[in-house]
Formats: structure tokens, sequence, C-alpha cells
């Protein structure tokens, strides 16, 4: 009886691997993670029209916008009529970094304007109770799902 095995050294996992089909490629291009940033796109126009507004208000809290120099990788050309010329934007969304200690206390700070309001709604609820017939507060319970 002759072995007519391969040898067990010889046999690769990539061999066996399924190939990857085609995806269609993401509209707005990620950049790599780098360490003490987190990123976002930032609307600079809509409909043709530029928001100033959102922009300047984006630029107060801390974010600022991402050298396309920087970002290679992204493979990015820049929108026409950008007034951001040096920077990665896409149909009226512009590439934006904040550090991740401010991106965690503006939602920290968000969470806690969240909860006030929750307990001002409930204190004018509650206002109205009466010891002969109490209103019970009600149970809050938050649960977010993503996909089916």
């Amino acid at each position: 009886m002759s072995n007519t095995r391969k040898p067990r050294n010889l046999e690769t996992r990539e061999q066996g691997q399924r190939r990857k089909g085609w995806t269609r490629p993401s509209m707005l291009p990620t950049p790599e993670p780098r360490d003490g940033l987190k990123f976002r796109w930032i609307r600079t126009s809509i409909l043709g029209n530029s928001d100033n507004p959102n922009v300047s208000s984006r630029f107060r809290q801390g974010y600022t916008p991402v050298k396309a120099e920087d970002y290679p990788e992204l493979h990015v050309v820049s929108d026409i009529d950008s007034r951001f010329k040096d920077n990665i934007e896409v149909g009226g969304l512009m590439l934006c970094s904040i550090a991740e200690e401010l991106a965690q206390d503006r939602v920290e700070g968000q969470l806690a304007q969240a909860e006030n309001q929750i307990d001002a709604v409930d204190r004018n609820y509650l206002r109205e109770n009466d010891p002969r017939m109490p209103v019970l507060r009600p149970e809050r319970s938050t649960r977010t799902s993503f996909g089916e």
C-alpha cells in the first residue's frame, strides 16, 4: 500500500479558502484608525448651498479638517467647487478628526443633558401626584438594536 496523501506541512489554509466576491466600495472612505483620534464626516453643503453654521459649529466643538496629504491611502479627489481644497471632501461632506477625550466628553455631556430632560418631564408629570390616587412613576428602559 502506497501512501498517496500530501504531507501535512505542504497543505495551507489559503488553498482551501473561498474566493471573496466583489463588493461595492463605500461612498465615504474610512481612514485607518489612529491612536487618540476619532473621525467624522461633517456636512459642508446641502443641495449645492454651503452650510456655514454647521461647519463653524463643529469647529467650535473641537473637530479639525483632515488634510488629504496625511491620508493618501483614501484615494479621494475633492469636490471641484470645494472651499476646502487641501482637505478630504466628498459630496458636501468633509472628513474631520477630534481627540478621543473630547469625543468622550461630548458623549457624556449629551447623555447628561438627555437625563436632565427626562428628569424634568418626570417632575412635571409627577407634580400632580395625589396621595389618594398616586401616579406611578413610569419604568424607563431603553434598548438599541441594529439589523434584524
